[in-house]
């Protein structure tokens, strides 16, 4: 399978990893190794606040192929992913996280895959060896996602995959500031396939991910991908609207007919405060919009990068 005419390139954004870079340069190599002699690994550092530029650092100093790159700041994950892509030069690029979840081992079986015709192969795993609280939070962000986009997201489905160099430069000329790796990169259209492969349990800590940064990734997502929030704000809207109608018909009949004697101070009040809540609502829908016009207006880079190592 060794072919050394193709250059494959491994990005892994890297947060409070900084006794795993080690070991997932190690095994990322030996695994490499077997399909080409020309490759690289990108290890971005994204403002982690443990020393794991310092170990970035020693890797590049031990190996040319292991190229650093160290964000100003945290930006998030999808911005380091876009970040390490913008300097990634192989014909087939790898993106997987640092935390040795992701089998660097399986990268020659997403190769082969790769080689009966597809531009993506995504890694779909199939064991899970994660807590009841990170299972829940994954539940619990895919079903706002597909709820308010209006897509079908798969849980078993992450960013560890390969992906043929005119997928990268696609969506490296993307000029969008908001970034969400795959769902970007499955929209394209490209041919793709899954491959099923174990997820190993996490080499150290805990992940990073609270069930409030899987929500505000799937916010971001959505905004930048979808107005489905927009039309539901709408018939939301709609909906209240022939509602009051018909309780204001209702009312009005039931004055005529006797039935209503006096007017409930208690239902003019909850109404006030209903219909307030729902134009607070509609109003919040509306700006998180324009909230990401006004970022992509002002121009500003999705990343910054402070430094670099081993980069031409």
């Amino acid at each position: 399978m060794k072919n050394d005419k193709a250059k494959i390139s491994v990005v892994s954004p890297v947060y409070r990893a900084e006794n795993m870079v080690h070991e997932l340069v190690t095994r990322i190599r030996e695994s490499v190794k077997t399909l080409t002699g020309d490759y690289e690994i990108v290890l971005v550092c994204d403002g982690s606040p443990d020393a794991s530029w310092e170990a970035i650092v020693k890797e590049c100093e031990a190996d040319g192929h292991v190229k650093g790159v160290n964000l100003s700041r945290n930006f998030g994950q999808q911005y380091a992913i876009t970040a390490g892509l913008a300097y990634a030069k192989g014909d087939w690029v790898v993106v997987m996280d640092c935390d040795l979840q992701d089998v660097p081992e399986r990268i020659p079986d997403l190769y082969a895959k790769a080689q009966e015709g597809y531009d993506i192969v995504i890694a779909r795993r199939i064991v899970k060896n994660v807590g009841w609280w990170k299972r829940f939070s994954s539940v619990a962000f895919h079903l706002a996602f597909d709820l308010l986009s209006g897509a079908k997201s798969d849980p078993a489905v992450s960013n560890f995959g390969i992906f043929s160099r005119k997928v990268i430069q696609v969506y490296n000329g993307i000029p969008s500031f908001t970034r969400s790796f795959r769902p970007e990169i499955e929209s394209f259209g490209f041919k793709k396939a899954y491959f099923d492969t174990e997820q190993a349990p996490r080499a150290e800590g805990k992940s990073s991910y609270t069930l409030g940064k899987l929500f505000k990734s799937a916010y971001e997502v959505i905004i930048s991908r979808t107005n489905k929030p927009l039309r539901m704000a709408v018939a939301l809207g709609f909906t209240m609207s022939v509602v009051s109608f018909l309780l204001a018909l209702y009312n009005f009949i039931a004055k005529l007919a006797g039935i209503i004697t006096l007017s409930g101070y208690t239902t003019t009040v909850f109404s006030i405060w209903f219909v307030g809540g729902l134009i607070l609502l509609v109003v919040g829908v509306l700006g998180l919009y324009i909230g990401k016009i006004f970022d992509q207006v002002k121009g500003f880079p999705s990343y910054i990068v402070r430094e670099t190592l081993n980069v031409e």
